[in-house]
């Protein structure tokens, strides 16, 4: 690290440049091979949560929270309804 980096940086300007993936998991569902292989343009996979139920938040493979769907202009995104006391894995 050079003198320049540390000289005038707070300790988590560090890490503000690290990348790191996160996803929303809307719900699952099981299926046997032979019906995933019949799936087409249109088909339906019923998952395993309602409508209005929170969504789980990961970040790097961790359930960091629960959020809720929303629509911002013509994007999916969402709202962190509550941050989890500690990362499920």
């Amino acid at each position: 690290m050079s003198d320049e980096t540390q000289i005038g940086s707070k300790p988590q300007e560090a890490v503000y440049d690290v990348s790191v993936e996160v996803y929303a998991v809307l719900g699952t569902a099981t299926l046997p091979i032979a019906q995933l292989l019949k799936l087409g343009r249109g088909a339906v996979v019923e998952l395993d949560r309602k409508v209005n139920d929170p969504v789980d938040l990961f970040v790097n493979q961790r359930r960091i929270a629960k959020a809720e769907v929303v629509v911002v202009e013509d994007h999916l995104a969402v709202t962190v309804s509550e941050v989890l006391k500690r990362a499920a894995e």
